[in-house]
């Protein structure tokens, strides 16, 4: 379905659309196009790739201008530009407002405009029962798109939610193999505190699923296993051959014990698709009488699914998802490579 189209990547500089353009690169995809608002990501990414296919776009999603400019001749768009950082956005929540949600809007307003086929919109875990900034914007996001979802036809506008990619920006696993090297105790919040885990290649895997298989409105959920952060230092540990002190400072602000991929009420009514789940949009409209005569009674008897009731990795499993990461795997080159070289 992508030969000879063209795919935009809004926040196309950071880790998914680095991924995306390691799967798209060498296929018969038309062009590639980069939105972001980041002039070195983008020097650094041309020089790298050097490729007629990518084309680059300057621009902030919350000037619709430049995203209006950047749509022109576009097929499809995966909507990946966020503030995704929670302690960032709890300090300054209308910046996660103006991006997440008010920069959502525009993309949204610009594929309709342009009669765009296909807006997939990235989310995350944090938008289900949001207790901080981000989570809030990100939950926004989500009712943006499926409130235009259900007014227009033409793009088909979706969204996904995953966890947390593992060795994305803003994962904990660089900073605890910066620790791990630098020899500083690795600083865990709450040892028992549960994360998904997914790579980017999963991120990746889940937006094409919903490509391929949404209505308009639909929200895809990728089923993921999980492990907690005391768990994820001990690995990382052995796999470095290190001894370094762990140190629990606590929970952060903003922090929660697991993560949420499906709420209970969303559970009642999500569709099993085998390695997914997808929740379809209410398509009721605003006839208020039915939100109080109507109900659903496997609502009830669901629950959350969420990082504490999913599939626990063991160790051994852990260990493989972490030696198949590409970061982990040049970390553990670097350090090889200075051993040779000092003998």
């Amino acid at each position: 379905m992508f030969k000879d189209k063209c795919l935009l990547i809004t926040g196309g500089t950071g880790s998914f659309g680095n991924a995306v353009l390691k799967r798209f690169l060498n296929t018969d995809i038309g062009e590639i196009r980069i939105f972001s608002r980041d002039e070195k990501k983008q020097d650094d990414m041309r020089n790298l790739l050097r490729s007629d296919k990518v084309k680059f776009y300057m621009g902030d999603v919350r000037d619709f201008r430049s995203i209006d400019n950047a749509m022109d001749g576009v097929n499809y768009v995966f909507h990946a530009a966020a503030l995704k950082q929670v302690p960032s956005c709890e300090f300054y929540p209308m910046e996660a407002v103006r991006t997440n949600v008010l920069g959502t809007e525009n993309v949204v307003e610009a594929a309709i405009k342009h009669k765009i086929e296909k807006l997939i919109c990235l989310g995350t875990d944090k938008a289900v029962y949001p207790i901080n900034a981000m989570g809030i914007s990100k939950a926004m996001m989500e009712k943006v798109a499926i409130s235009k979802a259900r007014l227009h036809t033409r793009p088909l506008i979706t969204c996904t939610r995953y966890g947390n990619v593992m060795a994305s920006r803003g994962s904990v696993i660089p900073l605890f193999i910066s620790q791990i090297k630098s020899g500083k105790p690795l600083t865990i919040t709450d040892p028992e505190m549960t994360r998904f885990m997914m790579s980017l290649s999963n991120a990746v895997e889940l937006v094409l699923f919903a490509f391929n298989n949404a209505n308009p409105g639909d929200i895809f959920v990728q089923k993921a296993p999980a492990s907690t952060i005391g768990q994820l230092a001990r690995v990382l540990l052995d796999i470095f051959n290190a001894s370094n002190e762990i140190k629990v400072i606590g929970t952060r602000h903003g922090e929660k014990l697991y993560e949420t991929l499906l709420t209970r009420e969303e559970f009642g009514k999500a569709e099993d698709m085998g390695d997914f789940y997808r929740i379809a949009a209410d398509d009721r409209d605003l006839n208020y009488a039915k939100y109080f005569s109507e109900g659903n009674q496997e609502i009830a008897a669901a629950q959350d699914y969420h990082s504490h009731n999913t599939y626990r990795l063991s160790d051994e499993e852990l260990k493989d998802m972490l030696l198949n990461l590409d970061y982990v795997q040049e970390q553990l080159n670097v350090d090889h490579e200075r051993y040779s070289n000092a003998y």
